[in-house]
């Protein structure tokens, strides 16, 4: 575990959504029942997302600029790995991890076998969120208000697409890649074949995290403390849906929407996919930020406490 590391720019600008905007008060919600199992795993610096390879569960450290690989069975830590500096999102593309080095402006691409380094690649503009297609990755530039697609094997750039202000979260919906513009309070819906623009659709007040259900777009509304739903076909608004404090992360388990509420408090809400109906809450660490559905446990990533949860029903 590494120790004594400068903060960095990235964890000034982590500090910065942690910080109180809104005066609004958090909505009331049930709590889970405590048949749920929670468990708490202490990793380095300044966790913020997470990512899934199929056995192992892998978070980005945004302090020490590296990654932690912790066996999804038991939690045990496998390896930390060094990649670039302030690294914030993740993902899997079926046989490596990618992590976006905001402040270094690249990419990093670790063989998620051993966590070998394979290669870095540039992306202007501060890299936020990325998505797999399948062939090619994603990734958005929260600077420049767009998102690079680029060959996964190699990492050749394919095409930079113009999306909104501060994208941040991006997902593939199977056709499709969408991206939450944080600044500009919308999603943008892409061709994922050529990058093609389809439609762009105004959610609730800095959306960060977005997922797919299936059948729907959601979006982690930060300012709103909301999620929205959204019709995939044609982008419609189906609901906003009011949960607790400053909803960040947000992943999907089949049938609920999970959402990390980013307070001091420390809590993670979660709604019916179908309605977004019967909010339940359970408490976790300080600062929730990533959260993810490994097939049977909820993972929550808690910023201020360096640790992740492992919420098991």
């Amino acid at each position: 575990m590494k120790t004594g590391r400068i903060i960095t720019l990235s964890f000034l600008f982590s500090l910065f959504h942690l910080a109180l905007v809104i005066g609004s008060s958090p909505a009331k919600a049930e709590h889970l029942e405590q048949r749920a199992s929670i468990e708490t795993f202490h990793v380095g610096h300044g966790p913020k997302y997470l990512a899934f390879d199929g056995a192992n569960v892998w978070v980005t450290l945004d302090v020490d600029n590296a990654v932690a690989k912790l066996r999804a069975s038991d939690g045990i830590i496998l390896g930390t790995f060094d990649v670039g500096r302030c690294p914030t999102w993740i993902t899997f593309d079926g046989t490596n991890i990618w992590v976006a080095n905001f402040c270094d402006n690249s990419l990093t691409k670790l063989r998620a076998s051993d966590g070998a380094h394979i290669a870095d690649y540039l992306v202007a503009g501060r890299p936020t969120g990325m998505a797999w297609d399948g062939a090619n990755i994603w990734v958005a530039s929260y600077d420049d208000g767009t998102v690079t697609k680029m060959q996964g094997s190699d990492g050749t750039v394919l095409g930079v697409f113009q999306v909104g202000p501060g994208p941040e979260g991006v997902v593939f919906d199977a056709a499709n890649i969408w991206v939450a513009n944080n600044v500009g309070k919308s999603v943008t819906k892409l061709r994922a074949s050529d990058g093609g623009f389809l439609l762009e659709a105004s959610v609730g007040g800095d959306a960060i995290g977005i997922v797919f259900d299936g059948t729907k777009i959601w979006t982690a509304n930060d300012l709103d403390n909301s999620l929205t739903a959204l019709r995939a076909s044609d982008g419609a608004v189906l609901g906003t849906f009011q949960v607790g404090y400053r909803a960040t992360g947000i992943a999907f388990d089949g049938s609920r929407i999970w959402s990390t509420l980013n307070s001091a408090a420390g809590n993670v809400a979660n709604v019916s996919a179908r309605s977004g109906a019967g909010e339940k809450r359970i408490n976790v660490g300080g600062h929730p930020m990533g959260v993810l559905f490994d097939g049977t446990s909820i993972w929550v990533a808690n910023l201020a406490d360096n640790t992740v949860n492992k919420i098991t029903p």
